[in-house]
């Protein structure tokens, strides 16, 4: 009886994972927002961010294919222990960091697309 209710429980588990899996892809997978992130880079917006940073690999996720097209300054040194000198010359503090051309706007943390749409003035293909 032991190892039957093990079982189940691990084929709910699987299933449970399977379902989100196919969530998290409907939802994320189908969009391109490759307009969106060279829309951001026209306007002169920056990602500042570090390789180690969970923030920064969230907020790449959210553009999936398009992150490649994002204007991002990587901030950490090689090693993961310092900052580069660019970063430390534009007074970054925290990652990820968003600055905006034209703007005194500086959003730092994790942002949503619809927050970085409102800071940048660039629109989000429809349906975002």
């Amino acid at each position: 009886m032991k190892k039957g209710a093990a079982l189940f429980w691990i084929a709910m588990l699987l299933l449970i994972a399977l379902c989100l899996g196919v969530v998290f892809f409907a939802n994320t997978g189908s969009r391109d927002l490759a307009p969106f992130a060279q829309c951001l880079k026209d306007k002169g917006a920056i990602f500042y961010g570090a390789f180690w940073c969970p923030h920064c690999q969230k907020t790449k996720a959210l553009f999936g294919a398009a992150a490649s097209k994002l204007p991002y300054v990587e901030c950490s040194t090689p090693n993961g222990q310092g900052q580069t000198q660019v970063c430390k010359d534009k007074g970054i503090q925290g990652y990820p960091t968003w600055t905006f051309a034209n703007s005194t706007t500086t959003l730092t943390g994790e942002h949503t697309l619809q927050e970085l749409a409102a800071a940048s003035g660039c629109p989000l293909p429809s349906g975002q």
